[in-house]
């Protein structure tokens, strides 16, 4: 295929501009895929405001690159592949497809040992030139992409949602929950709704949701919550402790990016708790490391990308048990894609927006 399409092109923290580029073309192994749908993450947003875990700063240098278009939540369907690519993935043209965020090398120690997720290269669509996200009309899985099919019956903009359900189940994974935990999930975004779907699934005790927006906590409850607390009218902290005879909750998933979720969370956890840390940072995060050693002997986990969770996602999305019509709130074409991120930024209409090109 040949010919011009629209594209969302990084320039630089806060330019991003709307052109008009070549199609890419798929090479041997490679697929091109009409991109359906894409999903703003907040991670996208953070590197659209020049955050340093993107563009670097004093204590680390910069990951992402110019000149790319971003995207890495997304669904399409093949239009063109080679035989090699579609007996790699088992897949043809017209197959509707998802593919990993990130594209591992499948050399490096990581994934050698099936810690793909954490590849040292880490070259994640959207990010680097050398994989173009899917702020466009048409992109191309690479021959390392790890690609699965979704059905056709579900909306586009509910099938994007993959990627960050995937997430989210790989941070319950990293839990451990048991029946007689009461896990407590902070930050009703589209993160934290997969944490509560997701620790639905493994039957705790008691699962608590904390979240600023009443509407959000509503759509908390649907996807399982059992009691939901606005952390802006009550405190979160004393109920928690109320609930759980003044022990404290086994498990705290902090899915919000505020800073003021980590200390809360620390505070929040019984002795001997389980703290799963998933979000992305704007800025540091200061705490009082003691709590975490010397008061509290706490497990402090760190979960990335979504290793090994993608099946169930999809699973999951097929299924039609989570309620997509209220998490995918808002859909944009992608000529609006500044009104998007605006939305995303401002967090008080939208749960999850995507662009549709």
């Amino acid at each position: 295929m040949s010919g011009k399409m629209k594209a969302v092109i990084c320039h630089g923290p806060m330019d991003y501009k709307l052109e008009e580029v070549d199609i890419p073309k798929a090479g041997p192994g490679e697929a091109l895929v009409r991109v359906e749908a894409v999903g703003i993450c907040a991670s996208d947003l953070k590197c659209y405001h020049g955050a340093a875990k993107f563009w670097g700063d004093a204590n680390r240098p910069a990951w992402a690159e110019t000149e790319v278009i971003p995207g890495h939540e997304f669904v399409g369907e093949i239009v063109e592949l080679d035989e090699a690519a579609a007996k790699r993935w088992n897949v043809k043209v017209g197959d509707r497809v998802v593919a990993e965020q990130i594209v591992p090398c499948g050399e490096c120690r990581y994934c050698r040992r099936g810690d793909y997720h954490m590849c040292a290269p880490h070259t994640l669509f959207g990010f680097q030139r050398v994989t173009p996200g899917a702020m466009a009309s048409y992109m191309v899985f690479p021959v390392e992409a790890l690609v699965h099919k979704i059905s056709k019956s579900v909306k586009p903009w509910h099938a994007a949602y993959v990627e960050p359900l995937s997430c989210a189940l790989h941070a319950v994974e990293r839990a451990n929950i048991r029946f007689d935990d009461v896990v407590v999930v902070a930050g009703a975004g589209p993160i934290g709704l997969g944490m509560v779907a997701g620790a639905r699934a493994k039957n705790p005790r008691l699962l608590v949701v904390l979240d600023f927006d009443d509407r959000k906590l509503a759509v908390a409850k649907k996807c399982g919550a059992d009691i939901t607390i606005n952390v802006g009218k009550e405190d979160a902290i004393q109920k928690v402790l109320d609930l759980t005879e003044g022990y404290g909750a086994d498990i705290y998933l902090e899915g919000t990016g505020h800073p003021a979720a980590v200390p809360q969370g620390l505070k929040m956890l019984r002795k001997l708790g389980t703290f799963v840390l998933y979000s992305v940072f704007k800025e540091d995060v200061t705490v009082d490391w003691s709590i975490i050693s010397d008061d509290k002997e706490l497990d402090v986990l760190g979960a990335h990308l979504g290793q090994n969770c993608w099946p169930a996602a999809i699973k999951m999305i097929e299924s039609g048990i989570l309620p997509l019509d209220e998490i995918c709130t808002h859909q944009f074409p992608l000529a609006d894609f500044q009104k998007g991120l605006d939305m995303v930024d401002a967090g008080t209409e939208s749960i999850k927006v995507s662009l549709i090109p």
